[in-house]
């Protein structure tokens, strides 16, 4: 007896094929409407490298302003590692308050659900505009906006987490009496702590990406400088910013990764 092989496509109803048709149509009007014209790409590479473009006024690096560059670098750094940390410590309550199984009233489950939405939503240069406005200018700013841009990002892996865990033991928990931060800090918490410690290093790298970027808008850090040095046509040193940085992030990234594999 002959087997018959397996369809290679499963059969679809006309609402999903309309839905397919739908995204199609979406995907091909938004490149149509917003990406590069050919003939403008084209003539922007070439602009890009002529004698007089951007690339050969880049090279070389000017590092003569090392140390300046290095200070605001460590000022980055710092902004991400705080940002973080604060970030970190106020997405946990967040998450629990916006998980099923441990949230005490479902109206706090949906209110916590649509704030880390919101942290989460809104970007980090706006929150920097935000609370410059708030407490001014300077790494103070860009430490809360690192901040409020974690909470959005942590809780919501957290709470997933905690989501997926395996309720015996809280209910076993639950029948003896114990109570919910007894439940939480005893069966829900450990379970989680590969996923949340995955999370807090990811939460780490990010934010030191994100650190670089806010001073453009004055929060502090080395964009600041990087603004200037482009403001000023001063290309070589943009250039020389932009390879410390990228040697900083790489830091921290294999960093954040080599603790990753000795944790989980």
């Amino acid at each position: 007896m002959i087997s018959q092989s397996p369809a290679r496509f499963r059969h679809r109803s006309l609402v999903e094929y309309a839905a397919l048709l739908a995204v199609l149509t979406l995907v091909v009007t938004s490149l149509a409407a917003t990406a590069p014209a050919p003939d403008k790409l084209g003539s922007g590479i070439a602009r890009l490298f002529a004698p007089s473009g951007l690339l050969t006024r880049m090279f070389p690096p000017d590092f003569t302003c090392i140390v300046p560059i290095g200070w605001k670098l460590l000022e980055t750094l710092q902004m991400a590692v705080a940002g973080c940390f604060l970030g970190l410590i106020l997405a946990l309550p967040f998450a629990i308050l916006a998980t099923d199984r441990l949230s005490p009233h479902p109206l706090v489950r949906q209110a916590a659900r649509a704030l880390i939405a919101l942290f989460r939503t809104v970007p980090d240069l706006v929150w920097a505009i935000v609370f410059i406005i708030i407490v001014g200018l300077g790494p103070a700013a860009g430490v809360m906006a690192i901040m409020v841009d974690k909470i959005g990002f942590a809780g919501r892996f957290f709470a997933e987490a905690m989501e997926e865990t395996d309720p015996g033991p809280q209910d076993a928990l639950r029948a003896i009496g114990a109570s919910r931060l007894g439940i939480i800090g005893s069966a829900v918490i450990p379970a989680c702590m590969p996923s949340f410690t995955a999370t807090s290093l990811f939460a780490l790298e990010k934010s030191m990406r994100g650190s670089a970027a806010l001073g453009l808008v004055g929060a502090g850090g080395i964009g600041v400088d990087l603004k200037v040095a482009f403001d000023l046509f001063n290309y070589d040193e943009a250039l020389a910013i932009i390879l410390m940085m990228l040697g900083l992030v790489i830091a921290v990234e294999q960093g954040s990764g080599w603790i990753r594999r000795k944790l989980i």
